[in-house]
């Protein structure tokens, strides 16, 4: 019987794969994920695909993880080639077994 990394572990997870490569990236969501970001919703490892395509090369630092009701909270800086690099975000997690099912980032209260 294998057990399920602990919530912080697959949190510096998605931090690590964000950088690297793409289908490493990819593959830690659950094929029905839903991931929220700039006021959309994408569902589905296709959608998902298609909004990471999207995001420019950046870099995180992150700042705090804290449990979060059924879920995880990460803070992060982002920065990299965009307009007002660096941003502070929060990134809401949740997880089944090792996959990621839903993630929603947004601004910091702060940003």
């Amino acid at each position: 019987m294998t057990t399920a990394a602990h919530p912080d572990t697959l949190v510096d997870r998605y931090f690590a794969l964000a950088t690297g490569g793409r289908d490493a990236y990819l593959a830690q969501f659950a094929d029905d994920a839903v991931v929220e970001d700039e006021g959309a919703t994408h569902h589905g490892a296709a959608a998902i695909s298609a909004w990471r395509g999207a995001v420019p090369a950046v870099e995180y630092r992150v700042l705090d993880v804290v449990p979060d009701g059924p879920g995880h909270r990460a803070v992060a800086e982002i920065s990299g080639d965009f307009p007002g690099s660096p941003v502070e975000l929060a990134f809401a997690f949740r997880f089944a077994g090792d996959e990621i099912t839903h993630l929603t980032i947004r601004p910091t209260t702060g940003s």
